[in-house]
């Protein structure tokens, strides 16, 4: 899988590389965890692509460098908050939260089994909450990812964002596009719209069970 990634020139640097090889996508998706789509995990969330982890690991591996800081919204399964724990190594730390608790618990388990240096060092940390509101506790961050639509502008997540920072984010109703917010060290932000995706929407706890 990652060599196909590779091929197809979705994923570039060692760095990124290297975290998908460190973190087997299995130890977090039951059902084919290597076909290069979607796939439900349950409670009506789904574990994107790994196209699209590589995408936004990719875009984010300037801020996701050893000792940073970094959150990922919607963690889901935790896959891609490992990837990050990953590359922000010993010193740095990845914090994942999710409404969901019973999907925070089983990226807990995978991570307590499969990776249990990183939860013992507090490199990484999942949280049950409401992503749309960041988490304060540990902000600011390097870098945020998300994992679901924004239909607006994400304020109170660039809020939390360090000054340079940068985010990883679909954002749109009906028609969404994965937009990189850039912050620079005056904290202007900038943003780019990199391409069209169809992501579920950043909602509440009850509506994202219903979702399915």
């Amino acid at each position: 899988l990652v060599d196909n990634l590779a091929k197809q020139k979705i994923i570039l640097s060692d760095q990124v590389i290297s975290a998908m090889r460190s973190v087997d996508r299995a130890h977090f998706a039951k059902n084919n965890p290597y076909e290069d789509a979607p796939q439900y995990i349950g409670y009506g969330a789904t574990i994107s692509a790994p196209h699209m982890h590589g995408y936004a690991l990719e875009g984010l591996r300037d801020y996701l460098k050893p000792g940073m800081r970094v959150l990922d919204v919607g963690s889901g399964s935790g896959y891609l908050t490992a990837c990050m724990a990953a590359m922000v190594g010993a010193n740095g730390r990845a914090v994942g939260i999710d409404h969901i608790s019973e999907l925070v618990e089983t990226s807990k388990s995978a991570l307590s089994q499969y990776y249990p240096d990183w939860i013992n060092n507090n490199n990484i940390h999942m949280v049950i909450g409401d992503g749309r509101n960041g988490y304060p506790p540990d902000a600011p961050y390097d870098c945020i990812h998300v994992g679901a639509a924004s239909p607006g502008e994400p304020t109170t997540l660039l809020s939390q964002l360090k000054s340079p920072g940068r985010m990883f984010i679909p954002v749109g109703k009906y028609s969404q596009q994965i937009v990189v917010y850039e912050k620079d060290s005056n904290g202007t932000v900038k943003q780019k719209k990199l391409m069209g995706v169809a992501y579920v929407p950043l909602t509440n706890e009850g509506d994202q069970r219903d979702f399915f």
